[in-house]
């Protein structure tokens, strides 16, 4: 059957012909927003009489979808594709693309466009709507399509975790003809993009804040190309003012700081309220060191716009930058949190067999793609819930982790208990409440005399008062809650309660050792910022009162006298509860290499475990432990793109040309693999860039020549420069 497949194209089998399809229709309902990948379903067939057509079908973005003759033009492709049979004594039937569908989910409108191709033959094209209707695609709507074709291609082109299996990536844009292009329609549908969605963390799509905005900042951000993006804005800002926030953001990237200022004060005058234009402002000031200017710019949006998540975040932000981390955890306290919907995707369905080929001109720099010993890790590691957290939970994780890495975890958890109410203060209140209660008798301060029993009251171990009627039970619950934990709000996250961290064996010998022996006394600097000081052990966080009263609770209606405290938030109280599982394994993990290293003794981990520890190094914010643990990871054989993404991205931050390149020649590689023939935007274009600007694209270009990479690696490589000189991309001309 392989000489059906396409030669470098994925492809996914169908059971049933056509079922792809059908699938699809009947999804539409289901998606919510940008819409998932275009999808590009063909039938094969060889001819013969009694030989079954076989569908199989591809995932892609990139295509051009402003008409139907480029939609089909790609399928049209797909004719030259597919392989030749390779016995000469056994001439098998040939297989040939019989008829295509080319299926792009237009956004806007929420219908679904359609090109059939026939071959030999006509070509059709038509939408489908929500409920299964056809249409007559009208200009209008080939014109949303193409903006949304587009969007996803530059949204998804690098999102680590949005994968789909058989998933090519092809160039968006590939001259600067097809930039104008998209240029043109961006305008002419700007006043509709919130109807596309924005990014989870905002609640509500406005003109300014969603995917079509998103999708024009990254698009010519990541490339330093705010010229074109301003003078997108400058014509947009006259029909709808709050555009100036955005066009003073391109401003401020292109150095043009005055005419941005200049841009801001005039707007302010005509829309005060714009929360966005109060946060390009805050971040301004910032950059200039004016923290307490901006302070007041971002409490002001916040009252603008308090029922937004990026508001509060900002303000918290500033209050961390300030040394306030009493006002920033009580501003976090009330961040508002939103259901994180991912990505619209499609539905998997069976296959008959999925057809991945190898890409050999590149892919042989490659390890082999199989489970090893190296994908193993120990159980604690992968059961850290902080990977877990998306949208508005990991950004506001974010901030946690920024503020323990600036005052350590006993200042954090001090600050915590003088802000929030703690549950042993919250008993301690009840059982005054309840002793005053049933013994009206009783002092000031909730003690009835110990021989005194004409009231019948009775103090439980936990705290609780009640009358000996009342004694049926051994332990009354303040605040019961739900099963693991869970948020009744609807939230991620669950209290965690994970056994004693065994990150490996070598931990457990190197424990026992330390059971016969006096401990290691010296101390690693993490354990010291961490706020570690016995042994290898953090505090662990108390529980604080819960957020949402209890419903019996709530009826008793008991006067409460903690004027100068906030009930913390569930999902926070939970979020404090991660930290701590990431921070104790963080302790454990330096407290065994400095302890192995004073051992001389070779500390070892599998490339999995060294990876989740660099990736927990940089929620942590140490980044040197992590490049380190990213580095370990490249000792091994193991099929793994990220070691090697983030490594590339450090190495550009510093300006390190030979690495950059070192590391980024492996992500292309895995790219490759990955069906993803892009060159923007991608992590690599958008590294080679921060490097052009520091060194120039020349030095980049020499440095790759005297590497002398075998031809298709040097082509690849290239390209990039290619795209920076085709674009005029800074750095290109030195």
């Amino acid at each position: 059957m392989a000489d059906a497949s396409f030669k470098d194209i994925p492809e996914i089998f169908e059971v049933d012909l056509g079922e792809a399809l059908a699938s699809r229709t009947e999804s539409l309902t289901t998606f919510r927003e940008l819409g998932p990948p275009d999808l590009c379903h063909v039938v094969k067939t060889t001819g013969r009489s009694g030989q079954r057509d076989l569908g199989s079908y591809h995932y892609i973005s990139g295509v051009d979808a402003s008409s139907s003759a480029s939609l089909a033009a790609y399928i049209n492709s797909l004719t030259y594709s597919i392989e030749d049979t390779s016995a000469w004594f056994s001439k098998g039937p040939a297989w040939k693309v019989k008829n295509g569908c080319y299926c792009c989910f237009n956004a806007f409108s929420r219908v679904d466009v359609r090109v059939d191709v026939k071959i030999p033959g006509g070509v059709s094209a038509y939408a489908i709507d929500l409920r299964g209707d056809r249409h007559e695609p009208t200009p209008e709507i080939w014109q949303e399509t193409y903006v949304s074709a587009l969007l996803r291609a530059i949204l998804y082109a690098d999102d680590p975790t949005y994968y789909l299996e058989a998933y090519r990536k092809l160039d968006p844009v590939t001259n600067p003809d097809g930039e104008l292009r998209f240029l043109q329609a961006a305008e002419a549908l700007f006043m509709k993009g919130w109807q596309v969605g924005s990014d989870p963390e905002i609640q509500v799509a406005t003109v300014v804040s969603n995917h079509l905005t998103a999708g024009i900042i990254k698009y010519f951000g990541d490339s330093g190309r705010w010229q074109q993006a301003a003078n997108l804005f400058e014509k947009l800002s006259a029909k709808e003012a709050e555009v100036a926030s955005l066009l003073a953001k391109s401003y401020i990237g292109m150095n043009e700081e005055v005419k941005a200022v200049q841009i801001m004060a005039s707007a302010m005058k005509q829309t005060p309220q714009s929360y966005t234009l109060l946060h390009v402002q805050c971040d301004f000031l910032r950059s200039k060191g004016k923290q307490e200017w901006a302070l007041k710019l971002a409490r002001q949006a916040v009252n603008c716009a308090p029922s937004e998540f990026v508001t509060w975040e900002k303000l918290t932000e500033l209050y961390i930058e300030l040394g306030q981390y009493e006002s920033a955890l009580l501003t976090l306290n009330s961040c508002p949190m939103f259901t994180f919907n991912g990505r619209d995707a499609h539905r998997t369905l069976t296959s008959s067999r999925v057809h991945l080929p190898f890409h050999r001109q590149i892919g042989e720099i490659l390890p082999e793609r199989h489970k090893t010993e190296d994908d193993e890790a120990d159980p604690a590691l992968q059961r850290l819930p902080a990977p877990g957290l998306r949208g508005t939970w990991a950004r506001a994780y974010s901030l946690l982790t920024r503020l323990v890495s600036q005052i350590g975890w006993d200042e954090l958890l001090k600050t915590r208990s003088s802000v929030f109410v703690m549950e042993e203060e919250y008993r301690m209140q009840k059982v005054q409440s309840e002793i005053k209660r049933v013994n009206p008798g009783a002092d000031t301060n909730g003690h009835q005399s110990k021989h005194s029993d004409t009231s019948g009251v009775v103090i439980y171990e936990d705290g609780t008062a009640r009358t000996s009627v009342d004694d049926n039970a051994s332990i009354r619950a303040v605040a019961p809650r739900s099963p693991g934990g869970e948020d009744p709000s609807g939230s991620m996250l669950n209290v965690i309660n994970i056994p004693t961290i065994r990150i490996s064996t070598e931990s457990d010998r190197a424990r026992e050792e330390e059971a016969k022996s006096p401990p290691v006394e010296d101390q690693t600097e993490d354990s010291k910022q961490n706020g570690v000081h016995h042994g290898n052990t953090l505090e662990k966080p108390v529980q604080a009162a819960a957020g949402e009263s209890d419903s019996a609770d709530a009826n008793e209606a008991e006067p409460f006298s903690f004027s100068n405290k906030r009930l913390c938030e569930r999902w926070l109280d939970n979020l404090f509860m991660v930290l701590y599982e990431d921070l104790r394994v963080w302790t454990i993990f330096r407290a065994e290499v400095a302890h192995f290293k004073t051992q001389h003794i070779a500390y070892r981990k599998t490339a999995y475990e060294w990876e989740i520890l660099g990736d927990l190094g940089l929620r942590l914010h140490h980044r040197e432990e992590a490049k380190e643990a990213y580095q370990r990871c490249l000792d091994t054989p193991r099929y793994s793109p990220k070691p090697w993404l983030k490594l590339m991205e450090m190495y550009a931050d510093e300006g390190d040309i030979q690495r950059s390149i070192q590391t980024a020649i492996r992500v292309a590689a895995y790219q490759y693999a990955d069906y993803t023939e892009m060159t923007y935007p991608t992590q690599i274009a958008r590294c080679f860039f921060k490097l052009g600007q520091l060194h120039g694209h020349a030095k980049i270009s020499f440095t790759l020549l005297s590497m002398g990479l075998p031809e298709p690696i040097m082509k690849i490589m290239n390209s990039y420069l290619q795209y920076g000189q085709t674009f005029k991309v800074e750095g290109y001309d030195f």
